[in-house]
């Protein structure tokens, strides 16, 4: 999967589409990802000994990670994240400016 954590993530479906935030989780195995207030699902809670009010929680749930556009740091454009092999090891690109995604 070539989303990490911390990416800032152009959301290109769904209710919240052409909305950007950035990515708190990744879940590779069922390829979706977290991202910070994209998403958010309202759920009633009951009182408990941990929130004795109960109340209202809002739920940042996951997407499927095809329906987000990493946004490139350096050239700010929404890009597909390529692999460039250097000494140091793999490292993740910008295929529109060849820059690393990676700080």
């Amino acid at each position: 999967m070539k989303i990490k954590k911390n990416d800032t993530v152009l959301l290109t479906k769904g209710k919240d589409k052409g909305k950007t935030g950035k990515v708190t989780k990744v879940l590779p195995k069922i390829e979706k990802v977290v991202v910070a207030g994209l998403n958010v699902a309202k759920k009633h809670s009951r009182p408990t000994r941990k929130n004795p009010r109960g109340g209202i929680i809002d739920l940042h749930l996951p997407l499927f990670a095809s329906n987000v556009l990493i946004i490139c740091p350096r050239c700010s454009k929404t890009t597909k994240a390529g692999y460039k092999v250097t000494d140091k090891g793999k490292m993740r690109i910008c295929k529109k400016c060849h820059e690393a995604l990676d700080q």
